[in-house]
C-alpha cells in the first residue's frame, strides 16, 4: 500500500535526521532525549462538540507515537454523544468528574456555552494557567497589546473582574487582523446542473422571495438525485439540522453577530419586540406545506445529511463550505448571499475572531504541563506536524524549507477522502489537534500556502474550492469589506444580571420556540409560542438590557450586533 511504504521510509527517515524549518522553526527530530520533552504522562481532554468536530479517533498511530517520543505525552481524547453540545457541556460541568483538559464551542462571549464556562471559572471548576500562558511561545502572544480581539480579551480570556486570571483559552485566533486566511465560502450552496438547466445565475438571488420563486421552478423541473429519486429543493445544512440564517437573512431581525440584535434607527431592538419571528414561521409554514422545504430541516442527523448532499438529493442545502468533499468538482456552487433585513450583503468581519476553546480543570495534576504540550502543539513543530503530519512521509521540504504535501497523498484527499483521512491530519480533515493546536493562525507565511495542497494543485489548477473563489467575486468582497472590533450583544450579560440571571435562559428559550413555532400546526399554536416566550424575555429584562446597550454605545462602546 502506498502510505505504508511512505510511512516506512519517513521512520528511517526520522531514525536518522532532525529537520529545520531555514527561517529557524523546529522540524521533527527524533534523538532519545528530545529537547520536547515535557513530561512521562498521558493527557486525556473531554471535547464537548459534534462526534464530527472533536475529531476523537483521527490521530494515526505513527503521528502519536512521534508525539510521544518528542514530548513523553500520549494525548487521548473522549466525546460526549449528544445533540446538543451546550446541554452536555452544562450536565459535564454540573457532574464534576472532569479529565486534565476540556474542549468546546466558543465562537465569542455571546456563545450559550460562555455563561456556563463563565460561572465554572468564578467557582474555581479551572486553574488559573495564566501565568503558564505566559511562559510559552505561541500562547504568550495572547498577553501582547492588539493581539486578541477585545471580546477574547477582556471578556473571556482576562477580564477586569477576575484580577489577572485567565481560566479558559479561546482558539482559532489569526495572526493578522481581519485576515482571511484560507479564502472560504460558506452559506447556501445549489446543484450545479440544476442551476444551469434553469438558466440562472446563483448569485443574484438576494431575497426569500427570489428564493421561494427559484424552489417552485426546482420543484416542477423533475429532478432526480444520484439515486433516481425526487429531489427535495432545500435541504439543511450539510451538517444535520440547523437554525442559520442564510437561507431567510431578511427575515432575522441579526446583523453578522447573530445573536437577534438590531438597530432600529437608533433604537436597540431584539427580534422578540418585533415581528420577524413571525415572518420567518410563515414563510417556512409555506414552504413546509407546498413540499419545497425538507420536513426534517431543524432536525436531521449529520450523518443522513452530508448523505444527502454527496447523493445530490437536496438541490439547495441551507449551510455548506467550498471546502467540503461534497463540493466535489463543482457538484455544488454557492448561491446568494440573501440581504439583511437593511438590504445589505457585503462582507462583514470582525478584526479578529475566535472559535472553540479549551480549560484544565481544577482537578488536574501539575496543569503546568498540559499547558507546556498545548504550547508545544500550537508551536512550529506541533502545528506543522498536525497541519501536515509526517516529513518523508506525507510532505517534503522545499527549497524555503517550507512543507510541500505529497502529491499521491493530495490526489488521494481528492479521490478517496476517507481513505486520506487515515493519514491523521489536518490536511485530510483529521481533526484531533484542533482543541489544543489551531490558532495563532497565518497559513502562508508558516507553509506557504493557503491551504493544505495548494502548492501541489498549482495556481492554475481547477480545484472547486479556487473556482467558487472566483464565482464568489471573494476577492473583490473583501477589498470592500466592513471590519468591527467590538464585543457582541450577549457580552454584558453578566455585568446586567450576574451568574444567576433569567435574561440568558429566556433568550436561548426564544431561539428554541422559534423552531418549534415552524413545526406548530396552526396560527393560534404559533401566537401561543412565540407570545409565551416573548413575557419570559419582557420578565427576564429584555427592555431594560436594551436599553443599556443604548447606553453603551452613547459612552462609546463598539457593539457587533
Amino acid at each position: 500500500m502506498l502510505m505504508k511504504k511512505m510511512f516506512q521510509k519517513g521512520l528511517a527517515l526520522l531514525a536518522t535526521s532532525s529537520m529545520l524549518l531555514s527561517s529557524g522553526t523546529p522540524m521533527i527530530s527524533a534523538q532519545e532525549e528530545s529537547d520536547a520533552f515535557i513530561a512521562d504522562r498521558e493527557i486525556t481532554g473531554l471535547v464537548f462538540q459534534s462526534a464530527g468536530d472533536a475529531g476523537v479517533d483521527s490521530m494515526s498511530p505513527e503521528i502519536a507515537e512521534y508525539i510521544k517520543k518528542r514530548t513523553g505525552i500520549t494525548l487521548k481524547l473522549e466525546t460526549v454523544t449528544s445533540e446538543d453540545s451546550v446541554q452536555a457541556l452544562a450536565a459535564g460541568l454540573a457532574a464534576g468528574d472532569l479529565p486534565d483538559f476540556i474542549a468546546f464551542y466558543l465562537n465569542h462571549s455571546g456563545r450559550p456555552e460562555f455563561p456556563l464556562l463563565l460561572q465554572a471559572s468564578n467557582q474555581g471548576m479551572f486553574h488559573d494557567i495564566a501565568p503558564m500562558l505566559k511562559e510559552g511561545t505561541t500562547y504568550s502572544k495572547y498577553f501582547e497589546e492588539g493581539y486578541l480581539p477585545r471580546d477574547t480579551k477582556e471578556n473571556i480570556m482576562m477580564r477586569e473582574d477576575q484580577e489577572g486570571a485567565t481560566y479558559l483559552v479561546h482558539m482559532s485566533i489569526d495572526q493578522e487582523a481581519a485576515d482571511p486566511g484560507t479564502k472560504q465560502v460558506g452559506g447556501p450552496y445549489i446543484r450545479r446542473d440544476i442551476a444551469e438547466d434553469l438558466g440562472i445565475d446563483p448569485q443574484e438571488i438576494n431575497t426569500t422571495e427570489q428564493l421561494r420563486d427559484l424552489l417552485e421552478k426546482i420543484a416542477a423541473g423533475d429532478y432526480k438525485d444520484d439515486n433516481g429519486s425526487p429531489v427535495m429543493p432545500l435541504g439543511p445544512t450539510v451538517w444535520g439540522g440547523s437554525e442559520r440564517p442564510f437561507i431567510y437573512n431578511d427575515l432575522v431581525w441579526q446583523g453578522e453577530g447573530g445573536e437577534k440584535f438590531w438597530k432600529d434607527g437608533e433604537e436597540v431592538k431584539h427580534e422578540s419586540m418585533t415581528d420577524y419571528a413571525e415572518k420567518r414561521v410563515e414563510y417556512v409554514h409555506g414552504l413546509m406545506e407546498d413540499g419545497l422545504m425538507h420536513p426534517e430541516f431543524y432536525t436531521m442527523e449529520e450523518t443522513r445529511a452530508a448523505e444527502g448532499v454527496v447523493n445530490g438529493s437536496f438541490a439547495i442545502t441551507a449551510d455548506m463550505h467550498s471546502y467540503r468533499p461534497e463540493v466535489g468538482d463543482l457538484k455544488y456552487v454557492p448561491l446568494g448571499p440573501i440581504n439583511r433585513i437593511d438590504g445589505s450583503n457585503h462582507m462583514v468581519m470582525p478584526y479578529k475572531s475566535g472559535y472553540a476553546g479549551w480549560a484544565v480543570p481544577s482537578t488536574t495534576e501539575n496543569p503546568e504541563e498540559v499547558v507546556a504540550f498545548a504550547d508545544w502543539l500550537a508551536g512550529p513543530e506541533g502545528k506543522l506536524l498536525y497541519l501536515y503530519g509526517l516529513e518523508g512521509v506525507h510532505y517534503d521540504l522545499d527549497e524555503e524549507g517550507k512543507p510541500v504535501p505529497k502529491e499521491e497523498l493530495v490526489k488521494l484527499q481528492e479521490e478517496n477522502p476517507e481513505e486520506a483521512n487515515k493519514e491523521g491530519f489536518r490536511g485530510v480533515r483529521a481533526w484531533w489537534g484542533e482543541h489544543l493546536a489551531y490558532t495563532d493562525l497565518n497559513n502562508l507565511e508558516q507553509f506557504g500556502e493557503a491551504a493544505w495542497g495548494d502548492k501541489v494543485r498549482g495556481d492554475d489548477s481547477n480545484t472547486a474550492a479556487k473556482k467558487i473563489i472566483e464565482l464568489y467575486d471573494y476577492d473583490k468582497r473583501y477589498e470592500e469589506k466592513e471590519v468591527i472590533d467590538g464585543l457582541y450583544a450577549r457580552a454584558y450579560l453578566n455585568e446586567y444580571e450576574g451568574e444567576e440571571g433569567d435574561l440568558n435562559a429566556a433568550l436561548d428559550g426564544w431561539e428554541e420556540s422559534v423552531i418549534k413555532a415552524y413545526y406548530a400546526t396552526s396560527e393560534e399554536e404559533v401566537k401561543e409560542i412565540l407570545e409565551a416566550a416573548r413575557k419570559d424575555l419582557i420578565d427576564a429584562g429584555i427592555e431594560e438590557y436594551c436599553d443599556l446597550l443604548e447606553e453603551k454605545e452613547a459612552n462609546g462602546e463598539v457593539i457587533f450586533y
